[in-house]
């Protein structure tokens, strides 16, 4: 029996072991109505989103953590209600142990549209769009599922954490 569970744990430290996602954290708030107002408006206009991707990625290959890209922008009520929940602090906690974050504005759908493309990503039709890219080979973890956060404003906090915590492996 310890045999077993000690051949477990050495075939789970092998590169390219798969491994089991991170559980959620368990948020306090419950619902949206217990965000700080006014919600942050982290997309930042005057940023180079390329360096800042390549300067992402690079602390994400460096810690072994996949890189989170949220595009998005301060006009769209759902990127903002998204980045109220990564501010609460159980999430920011959860996130920083879990990812490599960079948020990416774009602008009025003109501006770094064409980043997703580099990780094997589709064109962005909407926003917000979660981006968890491999920081082994690259690649995009859930390359069917960038929208899953885009209703942010009538997902409950759990629901945005639950979802985020399906791509920590």
């Amino acid at each position: 029996r310890r045999t077993g569970l000690a051949l477990a744990l050495m075939a789970a430290m092998l590169p390219g072991a798969a491994l089991a996602p991170q559980a959620a954290p368990r948020l306090k708030a419950r619902t949206l109505g217990q965000l700080s107002l006014p919600l942050p408006a982290p997309y930042d206009s005057s940023r180079d989103a390329r360096k800042d991707v390549d300067a992402a990625l690079a602390r994400a290959k460096k810690a072994g953590k996949p890189l989170l890209i949220d595009f998005g922008a301060n006009w769209c009520v759902d990127c903002r209600v998204l980045a109220g929940v990564l501010e609460l602090p159980d999430m920011r906690d959860w996130v920083a142990r879990n990812f490599v974050l960079v948020q990416v504005d774009i602008g009025q759908f003109d501006r770094n549209l064409d980043l997703p493309r580099r990780f094997g990503g589709p064109a962005l039709e909407a926003v917000p769009a979660i981006l968890v890219v491999d920081p082994r080979t690259g690649k995009l973890r859930n390359g069917k599922d960038i929208l899953g956060l885009g209703d942010a404003r009538i997902m409950q906090p759990q629901e945005m954490a639950d979802w985020l915590a399906r791509w920590t492996r």
